[in-house]
């Protein structure tokens, strides 16, 4: 599905992607020229814009100077006299040596000419295996190391089409241990109309900020003196993450799978044997050594299920053996990748692992498709893309482990699988897990906001790293394939997205707090009480306002908390045995027996449905 705020798709996005590349490279000009002394590093187009790193230098404490409010009004006034020179960009290719005299006075992009000039990398650093062509491109005063592509001229760029956003700080080549850089982050689109709109769902995003929303809605926080990424889940959002993971239970029991659980640390022999100390021990927390002994807390559930099914014998009547935990890992996440709930260094994560025969993959593997489908529908997601990973014969031995005839064999299982499914998806090379190919998904919330939600991948090597086996028909030990899967991605990772996804407006079945019973005067506080404690009878979250405020302000109170259900009640109500019902979307229902709203109430628990 073509997204309007991504750019969309065929010659639009190509028109964009050229448009957002020419804005960079103008911006980066406005900026020289504006302070002439800043050393440029690197500026792409990406989906909703571009951006451009700068170093500008120390301040006479130390620090980096840094771009204000004020400066990024002046670089778009700029930027538009730029513009309307209407300057060719002249595309030429050059040597080294003429490119080191290009940007003689430019370290950053010395840098990045030599690795140019080594045919490793291109011309943002990145690794690569397209032959490597070292090119610029000119306009006006600007010239740049590019492969294009660009507009015909600065004129076509819309003057009243874009706009500068955002600065952030960068290290240079995401290295901590490198310079901090200066990113100016804009954002261009054909026409001012398509950038309001753009605008527009930015301010629609901040509201729905689940960092925000979090804290009001008393959901979660973060404390200096517990560590940063280290969520501390408030009695609401307990409540939540107790709702998503009786839905896990429900759907994995009626799927087959049986429930673990495991420690939080291990030997270190345990990620030894499993790989994973060699390829992940940058993301891990460093070990703590008793006894001689060194120890590390789990950054995955993995090893310790294969150790649950190495516990026993196995046939291939065992087979498929669907083992289930939410098991809570840890990962030293860099500080600057923090954000959030989307990025933390504590996680509860919705893992299984499925150990089947080669001749069960493709069922057991579509079947974890089909339960991310029923999820997507349950809330209300409907764009999503399947991303399938595949390794990149170049990181074998480093980033993969080295066995091509797996890699190849694994990939066409996981290919031929979705096309048998009829599941679209995309291919992209090089973002495979390190034991084998997988499927990541992408979703968009309600607003269009992208997350990286949901993972399904095949492992290859584990298995036999652990020594697991089966006994097939023919009475000879087999390795089974293992597929991780975490639908349901963590906790943290969920709940951020679903806060940002319903703004806070949850489903009733998912709401903390779903009924808040408001009494118009003192009087009417215990009628209030006794409908509350007969709702949470009932197994409904529910609580009466008894405070001291006015009824107004209750209500107020409980709107903006977003509960769902705000029976009000007084004298007619009391006499009645009745409630005049107030929904949050703003719906009322005035006489409502209280059996009547328990029934309703319960029916839309129960089918964990999306409408009041």
């Amino acid at each position: 599905m073509a997204d309007k705020h991504n750019g969309g798709e065929g010659e639009n996005a190509e028109l964009l992607h050229k448009l957002r590349h020419s804005a960079a490279h103008v911006m980066a000009e406005a900026v020289l020229q504006l302070y002439p002394e800043v050393k440029i590093a690197i500026g792409p187009a990406i989906d909703t814009g571009f951006y451009y790193d700068f170093d500008l230098g120390t301040d006479e404490n130390g620090r980096p100077r840094t771009f204000s409010p004020e400066d990024l009004q002046e670089i778009e006034r700029r930027m538009r006299q730029i513009i309307g020179g209407r300057h060719p960009f002249v595309y030429r290719q050059v040597n080294a040596d003429e490119a080191r005299q290009i940007f003689k006075d430019q370290p950053y992009k010395l840098e990045l000419i030599e690795g140019l000039s080594k045919g490793a990398v291109d011309e943002y650093g990145n690794e690569t295996d397209v032959p490597v062509v070292i090119s610029t491109y000119r306009h006006d005063t600007f010239e740049d190391l590019c492969r294009g592509p660009h507009l015909d001229n600065t004129g076509q760029i819309p003057p009243d089409a874009f706009k500068l956003t955002t600065v952030a700080g960068a290290y240079w080549r995401g290295d901590e241990h490198n310079p901090m850089l200066q990113r100016i982050y804009g954002t261009a689109w054909r026409n001012k109309k398509d950038l309001n709109e753009y605008l527009q769902m930015l301010e629609e995003a901040k509201k729905r900020d689940h960092r925000k929303l979090g804290k009001d809605l008393e959901i979660f926080i973060f404390d200096d003196e517990v560590g940063p990424g280290l969520p501390l889940w408030l009695p609401n959002g307990s409540i939540m993450i107790e709702a998503l993971e009786d839905l896990a239970k429900e759907m994995e029991l009626k799927a087959g799978y049986q429930r673990v659980r495991t420690p939080h640390l291990t030997k270190e022999d345990l990620f030894l044997r499993s790989g994973h100390l060699p390829y992940y021990a940058e993301s891990m927390y460093p070990p703590m050594e008793l006894e001689g002994v060194r120890y590390y807390v789990k950054p995955m559930n993995c090893p310790f299920h294969h150790k649950i099914y190495a516990s026993k014998p196995r046939s291939y009547r065992d087979l498929p053996l669907r083992l289930a935990e939410y098991g809570t890992c840890y990962r030293y996440e860099k500080s600057g990748e923090l954000f959030g709930l989307l990025r933390v260094r504590s996680m509860q994560m919705n893992d299984a692992h499925i150990y089947c025969a080669e001749e069960q993959f493709e069922q057991e593997f579509m079947a974890v498709v089909s339960l991310y489908l029923e999820y997507f529908r349950l809330f209300d997601i409907e764009k999503y893309v399947m991303r399938f990973s595949t390794h990149h014969p170049k990181g074998l031995g480093k980033k993969y482990v080295d066995n091509e005839r797996l890699w190849l064999k694994t990939e066409d299982m996981v290919r031929r699988a979705m096309q048998n499914g009829g599941i679209p998806f995309v291919e992209v090379s090089d973002e495979a897990a390190f034991y084998g190919p997988k499927i990541d998904v992408q979703v968009w919330s309600a607003i269009g906001k992208e997350f990286t939600l949901a993972t399904n991948q095949v492992d290859f090597a584990q298995p036999a790293r652990f020594d697991l086996v089966y006994t097939n028909r023919d009475g000879q030990e087999e390795i089974p394939l293992c597929i991780h899967r975490a639908p349901l991605s963590t906790h943290e990772r969920m709940i951020g997205f679903l806060i940002e996804h319903y703004a806070g407006n949850f489903p009733i079945w998912l709401a903390p707090e779903q009924v808040r019973v408001i009494p118009i005067t003192d009087a009417h506080n215990a009628y209030a009480e006794s409908i509350a404690a007969r709702l949470r009878d009932q197994g409904v979250r529910a609580s009466a306002d008894i405070g001291q405020e006015r009824m107004n302000a209750k209500i107020r109170s409980a709107q903006l908390m977003k509960v769902p259900y705000m029976p009000v009640v007084g004298d007619q109500e009391a006499a009645n045995g009745t409630i005049s019902l107030r929904k949050r979307d703003g719906s009322r229902q005035n006489d409502l027996p209280v059996d009547q709203f328990l029934a309703l109430a319960q029916e839309r628990i129960a089918q964990r449905a999306s409408a009041l």
